[in-house]
């Protein structure tokens, strides 16, 4: 399939920062063919004209949950370990794959419906939440987040059912779809796991080439009694037993510090920001401003609905922005631009994607945003309203791998109405009897 998008408005979130005005960006299969001032040569298979829209690489949406979307406000109020083991807990305990597969098509659906093109997602039944992903047409870093509560003596990977995880999802999934789906190790937490499980998921990444993802100093009390057990940080923790030693994000990263942040530079680590999860949760505000400084590289997530309530990422890059702006009081310590890359071109690199950028070679990840609304009238500065005025309901185009899977409120790959269903007949009442 080909595709010549005409009269194109794009930013294209090149090192150059550029915006493309009146041009033409092309598509060839998967990936982007040509970008630039002149019509390109030769017939394409459809033609869209992007008058009164611009063009932005979709979003890398680098720490989720798809499944909890089904907990969308459950539980609120509390703090983080409150809400994990009264409310969250209980009720993960009585999924099956029917109401997993219900909750991922209704969490897919809302972010691509919000322009989401690539996500990480961390959570259980991978296999479940691979299918639909898979189907609905986006890229994915899928993996299980390792728990073992065990005494350390007593972790065996041959009875360690996280372990066996690991290794189902790898050979099941990873590359599937012409590397549509990666598939990643994970370890949830320093706090829900012991060095014997953390040396072996990261011998996994290491033999098989794989990325690592990790829930890191998201809460205080995590942070200082890994510092009281330990004598050192999560971060520092987990650089001893080679957690790091290859392609990894670190979510969350709200009490880190500069000694981990030159871990994660020299490491490669990349911090994933959850401005709006972290403030709900009262778990603080992550020090962006100095981690990017000094010189880590920062995405942006949404976390799970359950602790966000939304997935539409055009509300956390606004937040990022005037968060770190107000905390730092500089209007400079997160403009337009950054806010931009980290949801799209940084959370790429974190993620190891070649995406995130309108660019020639690039996969062909495209979202178009109706500029013709009320909330984006005028435009003086397209990334200004992308950032500051945008939300994810003025998305009316989403190309993922080069297929249009979501066009003028019509969804190509999913039947919604189905899965609507299945989640209020079966899944709810299933989870929260």
């Amino acid at each position: 399939m080909t595709t010549l998008f005409t009269n194109v408005t794009a930013v294209l979130m090149d090192e150059a920062f550029t915006t493309l005005r009146y041009g033409y960006v092309a598509v060839d299969g998967t990936n982007i063919s040509y970008v630039g001032p002149n019509r390109p040569q030769g017939d394409f298979d459809q033609t869209i004209d992007c008058t009164g829209k611009v063009m932005m690489p979709g979003f890398v949406n680098c720490h989720t949950h798809i499944p909890m979307t089904l907990m969308r406000g459950y539980g609120g109020g509390c703090d983080l370990q409150t809400w994990l083991n009264d409310y969250i807990f209980p009720a993960e305990g009585r999924w099956d794959d029917r109401a997993m597969a219900a909750a991922t098509g209704l969490g897919l659906a809302e972010m691509i419906a919000s322009g989401v093109t690539c996500i990480a997602d961390m959570y259980m039944r991978m296999g479940v939440v691979a299918r639909q992903v898979l189907d609905a047409g986006i890229s994915a870093n899928l993996c299980n987040g390792a728990v073992y509560f065990g005494a350390p003596e007593d972790f065996s990977p041959d009875k360690c059912g996280d372990c066996e995880n690991h290794i189902r999802l790898y050979e099941d999934w990873h590359n599937a779809g012409d590397g549509q789906l990666l598939v990643d190790a994970s370890i949830h937490a320093e706090y829900t796991s012991c060095p014997p499980v953390w040396e072996w998921v990261a011998g996994f990444a290491q033999k098989h080439g794989l990325g690592m993802h990790v829930h890191i100093s998201e809460t205080r009390k995590e942070h200082e009694e890994c510092v009281k057990k330990y004598g050192l940080t999560p971060i520092q923790l987990l650089e001893r037993y080679g957690v790091w030693d290859g392609r990894a994000i670190a979510a969350h990263c709200v009490h880190t510090t500069p000694e981990d942040w030159e871990i994660m530079k020299r490491k490669g680590v990349s911090c994933v920001h959850n401005p709006y999860s972290n403030l709900k949760l009262g778990s603080g505000v992550a020090p962006i401003s100095a981690m990017l400084k000094a010189g880590v590289n920062a995405a942006l997530g949404t976390d799970g609905v359950s602790s966000h309530n939304s997935t539409d990422l055009f509300a956390d890059m606004k937040l990022a922005a005037v968060l770190h702006n107000g905390v730092n009081q500089d209007p400079m310590a997160m403009t337009a631009r950054r806010a931009l890359e980290m949801a799209t071109i940084n959370g790429a690199k974190a993620l190891g994607r070649n995406t995130g950028c309108i660019q020639a070679g690039r996969v062909a990840d495209l979202i178009l945003v109706d500029f013709d609304a009320p909330n984006l009238t005028p435009c003086h500065d397209e990334a200004e309203n992308l950032v500051f005025s945008a939300h994810g309901s003025n998305v009316c185009m989403n190309m993922a791998r080069g297929r249009i899977i979501y066009q003028n409120g019509a969804f190509l790959t999913l039947d919604l109405e189905r899965i609507k269903a299945e989640v209020k007949q079966y899944a709810l009442p299933l989870l929260f009897k």
